[in-house]
């Protein structure tokens, strides 16, 4: 198993190879406006660290959000046209599964929530049992209107820093973005396990940014 993991659904840039046991080399760069720019060149870095070739790669591991559309749709994009060339499959997770993940790498334990910057004073959110289960959907809304019940459990993620004041107690020392070692290995452990992945389509959960604007003029000639 050689597993190829990258995620641009965050500020973080990341990619990361996994060898079934242990990652074997990791880029991540923080930088919210240059996933374009950044993704292929830290593939390239990643595979020259391991010493190895892109068709080395056995499978494909992308966050698939939620997060913003363009930065999310660069690294779903990218991974599967990896995918398909290589003939390899490509194995999708939740953005948010991967950082909670980290977190229980680094010691953390009973319930939690994951909340990233969505922008707009919104945070993407979602509730976890444990480092491995989270039992309910990603879900988008301003820190403010987030139940009780969720601010008053420990808070990880660039979302909850940012919004501290909605939050009851926010681990400021564990992850707060995404490390595509750290997903890469939550998918080891799906495929050893038999666990179940997402397709390599975008967790929007909102309308891109970008619009058509209404009652445009057409120019063109008709």
């Amino acid at each position: 198993m050689l597993l190829l993991a990258l995620d641009t659904a965050t500020p973080a840039v990341t990619v990361a190879l996994h060898d079934g046991e242990s990652v074997v080399a990791e880029s991540t760069q923080i930088d919210a406006r240059r996933h374009g720019e950044l993704l292929l060149p830290a593939v390239h870095r990643v595979l020259g660290e391991a010493g190895t070739a892109l068709d080395a790669v056995t499978g494909i591991v992308v966050g698939v959000g939620p997060g913003p559309y363009t930065g999310l749709r660069v690294g779903i994009v990218t991974a599967a046209t990896f995918a398909a060339a290589l003939s390899v499959p490509v194995h999708g997770l939740c953005t948010l599964d991967g950082i909670a993940y980290a977190a229980g790498q680094a010691g953390m334990e009973g319930e939690f929530v994951v909340a990233t910057d969505a922008r707009r004073k919104e945070v993407y959110w979602a509730r976890y049992a444990d480092a491995r289960t989270r039992v309910t959907e990603p879900a988008v809304d301003r820190p403010a209107e987030l139940p009780a019940d969720v601010t008053a459990l420990p808070a990880i993620g660039a979302g909850a820093v940012l919004y501290a004041d909605a939050f009851g107690d926010v681990r400021e020392q564990l992850p707060q973005h995404q490390s595509a070692g750290a997903l890469a290995a939550l998918a080891a452990e799906k495929l050893r396990t038999g666990g179940e992945f997402l397709p390599d389509r975008p967790l929007y959960l909102r309308r891109p940014d970008a619009q058509v604007p209404a009652n445009y003029k057409v120019v063109t000639p008709q």
